[in-house]
């Protein structure tokens, strides 16, 4: 039993140490209030005291689905030339596609317990680990905020044209004072909406507030050895046992 425990951890420290090591760094970041992006809520003064800066951990679940999709991969793959740090044998676009999902193969995005997003990111590069995870949280923040700004640029867009209607109508009319004051007021209105979703579009309120960016690790996370080992040590426990108990089965009576 010894004999066959000594030999398992033999070889599960050898394979270990041959695994190359990979430091982890981790990204976070809060949910940000889905208020900010609505037009109504921020130029509304009596009821912007009545929400918070922050959003609920439900706001993080499209967030995740997102980080599944390629898209985000490519573009950190082709910011860090990473078919280049990965050493892709393949060439163009098989070399960006292949080190693409090896760097989704290395990263985790997750919504914590504490409803917070971890993206954690794994290289055998500590100091590249951190540039990966931050870059993959900016690219998810990017993609969300133009979603977001979408029904905003949709509705600024109707809005000019619906001013220039009035105003054409307003400027073609041979008599003046026949512009009613209705007009006028209509006019003056959508101004007013214009420049609210322009500042809208302008600012791109924020998906995510990062409160904590990855930093490099000063310890490779894997292979973890010490757990392997154990592992290890009770399997091999455990089977060299229920083959002693067989081979002690098998024995002819009175032996």
């Amino acid at each position: 039993m010894l004999a066959v425990i000594i030999a398992s951890m033999l070889v599960a420290g050898t394979v270990s140490y041959l695994k190359p090591k990979k430091y982890l760094s981790v990204a976070t970041a809060v949910p940000a209030s889905s208020f900010a992006a609505d037009r109504s809520k921020i130029f509304n003064e009596n009821i912007q005291a009545l929400y918070s800066a922050l959003g609920t951990p439900d706001d993080l679940d499209m967030i995740v689905g997102t980080a599944r999709l390629d898209t985000v991969y490519l573009a950190v793959t082709d910011q860090f030339n990473l078919f280049d740090h990965y050493k892709m044998k393949e060439k163009g676009d098989a070399a960006r596609n292949k080190a693409a999902s090896l760097l989704k193969k290395n990263t985790k995005v997750m919504k914590s317990e504490y409803g917070e997003l971890k993206v954690k990111t794994w290289d055998t590069d500590k100091n590249l680990a951190p540039q990966l995870a931050n870059a993959i949280m900016e690219k998810l923040k990017a993609i969300h905020q133009d979603l977001q700004s979408a029904g905003n640029m949709a509705t600024l867009q109707g809005l000019v044209s619906r001013k220039e209607k009035l105003q054409q109508m307003a400027d073609s009319t041979m008599n003046p004072a026949e512009n009613s004051n209705q007009q006028k007021e209509q006019i003056s209105h959508y101004e007013k909406l214009i420049g609210e979703y322009q500042l809208m579009v302008d600012t791109k309120p924020p998906v995510l507030i990062t409160v904590e960016k990855a930093k490099a690790a000063a310890w490779p996370d894997q292979p973890k050895t010490v757990q392997l080992l154990v592992a290890t040590a009770v399997l091999a426990f455990i089977f060299s046992l229920l083959a002693a108990l067989v081979l002690e089965r098998k024995k002819p009576a009175g032996q």
